[in-house]
């Protein structure tokens, strides 16, 4: 199993910035790729970043430019960091990790709101 908790949501105006973690625990380690989604809660999620264990990114297009995922693999840690947020980008997010047999992991999320 593996436990994710996310931390580093808020409330931030537009055009300010956030660094959202997520640190996993438990037994099937080493982890593939980590991921960010976002979403309502309870609703369709879309990928916002991927990163694999070697360190290659990918990045949906809304985001690109601003935001960046980065990865610790000492400390089993995932980070997001946001810059230059827009309204647009307020949602739910949620830490996704798969481990190298494939099997996927949810962290709880953690709400980002931007004031416009």
């Amino acid at each position: 199993q593996v436990h994710l908790v996310e931390s580093g949501g808020g409330t931030v105006q537009a055009g300010g910035s956030l660094s959202l973690s997520c640190a996993a625990s438990g037994s099937k380690f080493p982890l593939g790729t980590m991921a960010w989604y976002r979403g309502p809660p309870g609703k369709r999620r879309e990928l916002v970043a991927s990163i694999t264990s070697d360190g290659s990114t990918n990045y949906a297009s809304p985001v690109k430019g601003r935001f960046t995922i980065s990865r610790d693999n000492a400390k089993n840690t995932v980070y997001l960091q946001m810059n230059s947020l827009k309204p647009e980008d307020a949602a739910h997010y949620y830490c996704n990790v798969k481990t190298v047999i494939q099997e996927v992991f949810w962290g709880q999320g953690t709400q980002v709101t931007v004031s416009s």
